[in-house]
């Protein structure tokens, strides 16, 4: 790699560092990691998050918490070995979206716990954001490169 002077040589060794394979994934893990965990926290106790999805009002809640299992670790295995990662984050972003409003429903409870759910809120529309801007990212990507 040549040598470049200025502030463009200090993008390039940043770039050279930071933007890398390795740091992608390892953001994308980072974008999974709650849904990872959550997947696996509900499989491995079924009677609990058949118990959360009921106390939200879900049912049938026994195949809506299956459901969720297969979503949660199926759409983050998607996005982590980029097989559909697009298909996967949308997924995500859309789960993610409707839980936010069924869980995090800071408009109906009274303080303390009304600044917690709106923390929650919006943190969790951040992670909406996240998703979708991995599926842009991935579309692009192949649509430039004559991918479908």
């Amino acid at each position: 790699m040549k040598h470049i002077h200025g502030r463009s040589g200090g993008m390039a060794r940043l770039a050279s560092v930071f933007a890398t394979r390795p740091v992608h994934w390892v953001a994308l893990l980072g974008l999974c990691a709650a849904y990872l965990q959550g997947g696996i926290q509900k499989a491995m106790d079924l009677g609990a998050a058949t118990a959360e999805a009921a106390h939200f009002g879900l049912a049938p809640a026994g195949p809506i918490t299956l459901a969720t299992i297969v979503l949660e670790l199926g759409a983050s295995l998607l996005i982590l070995f980029g097989f559909y990662r697009w298909l996967g984050a949308i997924l995500l972003a859309g789960f993610t979206l409707m839980a936010t409003f069924l869980a995090n429903r800071f408009w109906d409870a009274a303080m303390p716990e009304r600044f917690m759910l709106e923390n929650g809120f919006f943190e969790h529309l951040g992670l909406v954001g996240g998703f979708l801007l991995v599926a842009w990212y991935d579309l692009r990507n192949r649509v430039a490169n004559g991918r479908r």
